[in-house]
């Protein structure tokens, strides 16, 4: 049987999560409402298509159900049953069963495959490498000639599809690599700052999977990732109160891989734990 939590302890845990959600959504949504952009954190909203509603939804996690009636029994996936608020797991594996195993088998490659750490965020600068349209508004920190001239004196060496198909056409031919989406298992590794960030995107996609404070913490890791994606990016970001890893400098180079580590380390066991939901609700369907 799952795990049962009383409704003070759940109604407590729901509340702790709303108000975490809220403290880190708080000034996204008050500059959405004054329809400000920010070339940073938007992109945690907008190339991950998650809300900041969907951040503030709890979910208990596979394996636990809520005694009485929830507000998760209102919800797609949810069932109320002799009394208890749980998740309908066979209808859920039945739905999403196929993406589940990929992301499964991803997650588990991404981990088993030999970590990096010499791509100095080099990614950024492809994308912005013998173009006048770069893809944030904001000024280049060399300048357009500078930033072309990093590139060609470094060996790019991108490892993740969804940052080398943003790579212009001048900057495709240079990656060490030919990237293609089918490879992306035998490509993605635990050192890939964006490999990181994607936790996010995966515990999402995991739904009621996953529960609700190990999301929030796939996404603080996120926020963490794309900071130092930014500052060691070819824009200057300084007025927005960031700093910069001058990755064309030694000093530079040395600081993105002792903070590409430090993000490596923490996101190890948040993806070793969502593989580990999706093997239970694998195994509890299959016994089911």
């Amino acid at each position: 049987m799952p795990e049962l939590l009383d409704a003070a302890t759940w109604q407590h845990r729901l509340t702790a999560h709303q108000q975490r959600a809220d403290d880190l959504t708080r000034d996204h949504l008050a500059r959405r409402q004054r329809h400000e952009k920010h070339p940073v954190y938007d992109f945690l909203f907008e190339y991950y298509p998650v809300r900041a509603a969907q951040l503030r939804r709890w979910h208990p996690g596979v394996g636990v159900d809520l005694e009485g009636q929830a507000p998760q029994a209102q919800w797609r996936d949810y069932l109320l049953l002799d009394g208890r608020t749980t998740l309908d797991l066979p209808a859920f594996w039945t739905r999403r069963g196929e993406s589940l195993t990929y992301i499964r088998d991803l997650l588990v490659r991404t981990n088993l495959n030999p970590a990096h750490f010499d791509c100095f965020g080099l990614h950024e600068w492809a994308m912005v490498y013998r173009t006048g349209n770069p893809r944030h508004d904001l000024p280049l920190r060399l300048g357009a000639a500078g930033s072309d001239a990093v590139v060609e004196k470094h060996r790019i060496r991108c490892t993740h599809f969804d940052a080398y198909r943003f790579f212009t056409p001048a900057a495709r031919p240079l990656n060490l690599t030919v990237l293609e989406r089918a490879d992306q298992p035998a490509n993605d590794q635990a050192g890939c700052v964006h490999a990181t960030m994607d936790l996010y995107k995966w515990a999402a996609k995991l739904g009621p999977l996953v529960p609700g404070e190990l999301f929030l913490d796939c996404f603080e890791l996120a926020v963490d990732a794309r900071v130092l994606d930014m500052e060691a990016s070819p824009y200057d970001c300084r007025a927005y109160g960031f700093g910069v890893v001058a990755i064309e400098t030694p000093e530079g180079k040395a600081e993105y891989i002792e903070r590409q580590r430090d993000l490596a380390e923490r996101g190890k066991p948040l993806r070793d734990r969502l593989v580990s939901l999706i093997d239970q609700a694998e195994t509890t369907t299959l016994q089911g």
